[in-house]
């Protein structure tokens, strides 16, 4: 498995996905992207992403997940504990009910892609990922507009308690205390709050959540 440092300007991704020719895809079709994406670990299942990066380490910028390994139930229960761990984490199946993409949202992924949405989309919310930017392909941009609220891309549980702990004025590191987290994931999650909420700072951050009511 890769683990030499990334070049300047570089994403880093790694793929949870039970298909060999899936990881064999992304890989070719990082390949060519720009800025350049590499590929650092393949994984079968999240156990085996999680036994090798249990915290967020900042090695890897981009989780890809495909939300249903071996023909199981959907990963609901991985999903949001990649996302407690600070990971960003797309969502990357064939799985296209609305109701799968909006509950992977409300769990933390920043986004949610169908494999038959192709190269373009997936290089594109990689990079998006990586920049913090919100990133919306057709068939998530479906589940929102049929939800009603294209405002759904919503904050997960823990999120929702690190911005409480904004909302009082606590320190990062008052925040990783009573979390019980790290002070690297306390970090992530606020990278998280402040794309989802379409701020820049924890005044903008703040504020959103007192006049919405958020927390």
């Amino acid at each position: 498995m890769p683990t030499e440092s990334a070049t300047p300007g570089e994403v880093t991704v790694a793929t949870i996905d039970d298909h060999d020719v899936v990881h064999a895809g992304i890989e070719a079709w990082c390949a060519d992207a720009h800025p350049p994406i590499r590929l650092v670990g393949s994984f079968s299942t999240p156990g085996e992403f999680l036994a090798r990066y249990p915290d967020d380490t900042g090695e890897v910028d981009v989780v890809l997940l495909d939300l249903q390994i071996d023909g199981n139930r959907p990963e609901f229960d991985a999903l949001g504990g990649l996302c407690e761990a600070g990971q960003r984490v797309i969502v990357y199946s064939h799985l296209t009910a609305d109701e799968v993409i909006l509950t992977c949202l409300d769990l933390g992924a920043v986004t949610y892609l169908a494999k038959s949405e192709g190269k373009r989309h997936l290089i594109d919310a990689i990079h998006a990922a990586h920049a913090t930017t919100p990133y919306v392909g057709p068939r998530m941009g479906k589940a929102l507009l049929d939800d009603g609220s294209l405002g759904r891309i919503g904050l997960s549980e823990r999120e929702k308690e690190v911005l409480s702990c904004l909302v009082k004025g606590m320190s990062y590191k008052l925040i990783a205390d009573s979390c019980f987290i790290s002070i690297d994931t306390v970090r992530g999650h606020i990278r998280n709050i402040y794309e989802k909420l379409h701020v820049h700072s924890k005044s903008e951050a703040v504020a959103k959540a007192i006049k919405g009511k958020i927390v």
